[in-house]
């Protein structure tokens, strides 16, 4: 990925614009939310919030950036069907504005189409090293689902970008459900934010004390850590 134009934009600063981004759209809320796995939480995050151009736009630029600084081999991005259709779609024009070489994008029908062109896939060619974009990760289903279809193709998917990182251990293991997806399927996986991110995020505004403070007991209860760093 040669030729981009970003040389290096603090994760502490991209963080911070996303979380920004993400509260003023309504994509991240707080109060009592429980998952389908029965925890309650005590924040919700739903990128299907950001609705207006100017937003999709930002985010595009997010992933972009999150992409350029992993440093992964693209010459396509994939985006599961649905929420990752103008996820992948505002990457790519974003991508296109950040750096010189061109990256095409694809994505998947729900159900096939049999008529005109037909088939599952829609978008440019699916070959060669292919990265996945995702809004989140938690039981590492959409990931799966993608690699099958991706299997059928001259593709090499090679990692996956998501905009949040849990940070949450599954219901049946101790690893977060990202680095889990990750391990399965042999990718990359990086996030735009973590929820450590979003921890510090909160822990800098006086206004979010109490939110601040559930979240903590929440990452006590559900939350992981790197191996060899001390207990939360």
């Amino acid at each position: 990925m040669a030729g981009n134009r970003i040389s290096g934009i603090p994760m502490q600063e991209r963080s911070r614009r996303f979380f920004d981004l993400a509260l003023a759209a309504g994509a991240l809320s707080f109060g009592e939310f429980t998952l389908k796995s029965g925890r309650v939480s005590p924040y919700f995050f739903d990128l299907g919030r950001i609705r207006r151009g100017r937003e999709i736009a930002e985010l595009g630029i997010l992933y972009a950036e999150t992409l350029i600084e992993a440093k992964l081999p693209v010459s396509t991005l994939f985006g599961p069907a649905y929420k990752g259709i103008p996820l992948v779609v505002a990457t790519s024009i974003a991508l296109s504005r950040l750096q010189e070489e061109p990256v095409a994008y694809a994505f998947n029908r729900k159900e096939a189409k049999d008529h005109g062109e037909g088939g599952r896939l829609v978008g440019g060619p699916l070959k060669g090293p292919v990265v996945i974009i995702d809004d989140v990760i938690t039981a590492g289903t959409a990931i799966g689902e993608s690699m099958t279809l991706l299997e059928s193709t001259p593709a090499r998917p090679v990692g996956v970008i998501v905009a949040l990182d849990r940070e949450e251990r599954g219901t049946e293991g101790t690893r977060p459900a990202l680095l889990e997806a990750g391990i399965r399927w042999g990718l990359a996986v990086h996030a735009i934010a973590s929820f450590s991110d979003l921890i510090e995020y909160l822990n800098h505004e006086p206004r979010w004390k109490t939110t601040y403070e559930s979240l903590e007991r929440y990452r006590i209860r559900y939350g992981t850590r790197p191996e060899g760093s001390p207990p939360v």
